[in-house]
């Protein structure tokens, strides 16, 4: 490529003086940033960061003597990406943070354009209402409270419960497309009894005159952990795949669809001694260990995890897994987002 000439001093001034003139009508060049706004590849602000769980707890803990969860609405912790403080989100369009409710406490009820899960990380006895049916919560369990639908947790057991909360707040805000709703109750008035969604919707069955758009998200707001261990242990006797072991990802039962618009969802089983052959995409990607311990070598650098510690892969890094022991993973990206727009890319290198 031939060298561009450099401007002369006289060119270099008027330039500058002319910038500062368009300046003032709130105009600037685009050949000045066109690298930065349409780069050969992925520049991702977010960096890889972990948070592990045994660190962390304390933290979490204490900020249930400081404050209670009808004062807080809602007692989170928010995971922030160390390249985006101050942005409340753990990737450019997705957000996570360490939920807490004590013994005897409810978050009262409210709902939000705003699409969120809930992975249980630590504790038993809580429970969950999404829109009048209440689900016990128990760890692993992925629960999500759909886009502007009711919902309120409490806790009905005697020890502290502790979930991962992911949302795609910071979406939204890059739409300015956010509504929120408080309810004139503190908790929901039981509508249906527990189970029922999943009865009527999560079991290869759905009601006869049911009609759902593939944008719709699932009526499912369960998915028990349980069942996705009986899966993955299902798929695994069989070969694992090179780059991702064994992955399967949650889906609208009733469509095939994400569970929800905005973001996907999917678990992951890594045999003993099994390590990954290097993968990157672009979706930005928020992984749990759920049971095992093993090593994420994100871009070079080698991340130690353990149970219910969370790290971020950010667009276009390359990661490699190795699993010390069986190691179980959720993991949670905007995925569905990508791949509506056409924009989902991935390189299995």
């Amino acid at each position: 490529m031939l060298a561009q000439p450099t401007p002369n001093v006289d060119t270099q001034t008027a330039r500058r003086q002319y910038y500062e003139r368009i300046a003032t009508q709130h105009m600037t060049p685009l050949w000045e940033v066109l690298g930065a706004l349409v780069p050969p590849s992925p520049r991702p602000e977010a960096v890889p960061a972990i948070w592990r769980y045994a660190e962390v707890r304390e933290q979490v803990m204490e900020a249930g003597r400081l404050i209670t969860a009808e004062e807080a609405e809602r007692r989170v912790l928010i995971l922030e990406n160390p390249a985006l403080r101050g942005q409340s989100c753990i990737t450019s369009s997705l957000y996570a943070g360490l939920q807490l409710i004590m013994p005897g406490e409810v978050a009262p009820a409210h709902r939000h354009m705003q699409s969120a899960l809930r992975l249980v990380l630590d504790g038993e006895g809580a429970y969950t209402a999404v829109d009048g049916e209440r689900t016990t919560m128990h760890r692993g369990d992925f629960i999500i409270t759909p886009s502007w639908t009711w919902h309120d947790h409490g806790n009905l057991g005697n020890e502290p419960v502790v979930w991962l909360d992911g949302l795609d707040i910071p979406l939204l805000r890059f739409l300015a497309a956010g509504f929120a709703e408080k309810s004139e109750e503190r908790s929901q008035t039981e509508l249906r009894p527990e189970g029922d969604s999943l009865a009527r919707y999560g079991s290869n069955m759905l009601p006869v005159d049911f009609h759902q758009a593939p944008s719709d998200p699932t009526r499912v707001f369960v998915y028990p952990y349980t069942r996705t261990k009986a899966s993955l242990q299902g798929i695994a006797q069989g070969t694992p795949d090179a780059h991702l072991g064994f992955k399967l990802r949650y889906v609208n039962p009733a469509t095939g669809a994400s569970p929800m618009p905005t973001i996907g969802a999917y678990a992951q089983a890594l045999p003993e001694g099994f390590e990954t052959r290097p993968y990157r995409c672009t979706d930005g990607t928020v992984h749990v260990c759920l049971e095992g311990a093993g090593e994420a070598e994100i871009d070079g650098t080698t991340h130690r995890f353990t149970e219910s510690d969370v790290f971020v892969v950010p667009s276009w890094h390359t990661l490699r897994l190795r699993a010390a022991k069986p190691v179980t993973l959720f993991s949670f990206s905007d995925r569905p987002v990508q791949q509506a727009l056409g924009l989902w890319r991935e390189q299995r290198l």
